[in-house]
């Protein structure tokens, strides 16, 4: 049953509240009303729209809390990092990411966003990759988003190796699964401070 507007828009704002990266596209089809709805109810609520909601919180959230890398050399849009903990990025597929015969991403773009991830979310100035395991679960298109998710997974007791599994969705659709060994010291400062494989 759809619901009313004034209960619809109570669900919106709780909704958008809970993940401000939710695509007016994903909340018409939850609502089951056109995306010029959304649209239409998110201005008479005075939501402004992703683009701005996603510079809003990267704004508040990042400032300087990435150490491993420069922000701007993270692969894709970093919209949440706790360092040590967990971390997220999105990655919208443009023409220049995809085989043009056919329209699907090059790996090595999905490859980069998850490795260039892993070395943000590392609490230290030197992060480097020491060893992968990758997976490709499904391929993914142009014009799709790329949210992946990286979750600090295990602590050698040396502190200097740190497991990192960066999960890729599109939309609720897992493509890319990868385990990343970090290496990482604090003895940074000798030669480069930053490696992100690309």
């Amino acid at each position: 049953m759809r619901l009313n507007k004034k209960e619809r828009k109570k669900q919106l704002q709780e909704t958008i509240d809970q993940n401000p990266f939710v695509t007016d596209e994903e909340l018409a089809e939850r609502f089951s009303v056109s995306v010029q709805t959304i649209r239409l109810d998110r201005l008479e609520l005075s939501i402004p729209e992703l683009r701005e909601r996603i510079r809003h919180v990267a704004s508040t959230q990042l400032e300087n809390k990435v150490r491993s890398l420069p922000i701007e050399e993270v692969i894709g849009e970093v919209i949440d990092l706790n360092l040590d903990q967990s971390a997220i990025s999105i990655f919208d597929v443009k023409e220049e990411h995809v085989f043009k015969r056919n329209h699907i991403a090059r790996g090595h773009h999905l490859f980069a966003q998850a490795n260039s991830l892993a070395v943000a979310v590392i609490n230290d100035e030197l992060a480097l990759t020491a060893n992968s395991s990758i997976q490709f679960h499904q391929p993914v298109k142009l014009a799709e988003r790329v949210v992946a998710k990286a979750k600090v997974k295990e602590k050698s007791a040396k502190k200097e190796r740190t497991t990192v599994e960066v999960l890729s969705y599109v939309g609720q659709t897992l493509v890319f699964s990868g385990l990343f060994e970090m290496y990482h010291s604090n003895r940074a400062g000798e030669g480069d401070h930053n490696e992100n494989h690309n």
